[in-house]
């Protein structure tokens, strides 16, 4: 997006006026009437600022430029106003949807203070975002870094869920989203607060106590509150604390489908690693009525009878690379479990892994699922 600045007009000779006179100092771009304007906006180009006339035919100014807010909301938007315009302009700034109007004719050095003013708001507002994303990116990252550590049999739940999620998504044909997929491989960092005898025996397919199946069940509500006050994890948040909601409590169409969506990744999960059929699994789903989507597990019904994509290999540690799954979990000679079964590889999970080789005796050669 750089500097470029886009000045729309129905007046050419304002436009040229404008070209001449700025563009030894930004990079000037201009667009005859609103609808040519929005049409240059919705192309190619990004900009980081539009001026914009207010009385132009067929379409306003202020309308326009909410237009543009709505294509294309970072950029700043200023508003060139007769001065009988003052107070519709004032209006205007007050709703939000100009940064600064400047009045005609407005002299050359006030244009470029504005201008510069504007860009200096775009570049501001540009680097909060890249803040926040790296923030998120960053915490998102320790989050599953932490549950890895201490918790591999979680992780590698997180992982296998996480590649049911994209299958079911895919087979329903519902965008796999950030936040989804986020929701999934972040899904069991509740698990962390759980004992590690009772995390084991879930991995395994035991049945739990009754206290032990009461603390498993807190899980979800540990996770969102981990979660919700983390910029922009709020949604994530509140799918993870909905995970175990049945359907029938919950129906409303379109409305927590992230959460239903889980559900039927979560408890498949559970059911295969108690060792039951893909079939057996089905059939018993099919059965509890009210419990899922019925949409969503006819379209899971599909997912799971798929090919997945992957062959299977049995390849030593050094050869280990990113994006291959566990097909059974990476354990030293002393019983120590590194990384459980359904995990995902990672860079920093490789370098973990050889890392450790150098304290543990690994078993090898390990077996994993190559994506094809």
């Amino acid at each position: 997006m750089a500097n470029k600045i886009l000045f729309v007009d129905d007046e050419l000779a304002l436009l040229e006026s404008f070209r001449v006179t700025l563009h030894r100092r930004f990079d000037v771009y201009t667009a005859h009437g609103p609808e040519e304007g929005l049409k240059v906006l919705q192309g190619s180009e990004a900009f980081a600022v539009v001026v914009s006339d207010l009385k132009m035919p067929r379409m306003d100014g202020i309308t326009f430029l909410s237009r543009v807010r709505e294509v294309a909301p970072d950029t700043v938007r200023l508003m060139l106003t007769g001065f009988a315009d003052v107070e519709v302009a004032i209006g205007a700034v007050n709703e939000g949807q100009v940064f600064r109007f400047l009045t005609k004719p407005c002299p050359q050095e006030v244009m470029v203070k504005a201008l510069q003013a504007a860009l200096d708001q775009h570049r501001l507002v540009m680097a909060e975002r890249e803040l926040l994303r790296g923030t998120l990116r960053g915490s998102i990252q320790v989050l599953t870094e932490a549950l890895s550590l201490a918790n591999p049999e979680a992780y590698g739940r997180s992982q296998r869920i996480k590649t049911l999620t994209r299958r079911l998504a895919k087979a329903a044909d519902i965008p796999l989203t950030w936040e989804l997929e986020l929701t999934a491989m972040l899904s069991q960092i509740g698990c962390m607060a759980l004992p590690r005898p009772v995390v084991e025996k879930i991995s395994l397919g035991q049945e739990l106590t009754p206290d032990e199946q009461r603390l498993y069940e807190s899980h979800p509500a540990v996770g969102s509150g981990l979660l919700e006050h983390i910029p922009r994890l709020e949604r994530v948040a509140e799918m993870i604390g909905r995970q175990h909601e049945r359907f029938d409590a919950n129906s409303s169409t379109g409305k927590g489908i992230g959460a239903r969506i889980l559900k039927l990744a979560t408890d498949y999960d559970m059911l295969e690693s108690r060792g039951g059929s893909p079939v057996d699994i089905l059939e018993h789903m099919n059965s509890c009525k009210g419990c899922y989507d019925p949409g969503l597990l006819r379209a899971f019904e599909q997912a799971v009878g798929r090919d997945a994509g992957y062959i299977l290999r049995r390849v030593p540690l050094k050869d280990l690379q990113e994006n291959m799954v566990l097909e059974e979990g990476i354990v030293t000679e002393q019983g120590l479990l590194l990384l459980a079964k359904g995990a995902e590889l990672t860079t920093v999970g490789i370098q973990r892994l050889i890392q450790a080789k150098s304290v543990f005796t690994i078993i090898e050669p390990v077996f994993v699922r190559v994506p094809t």
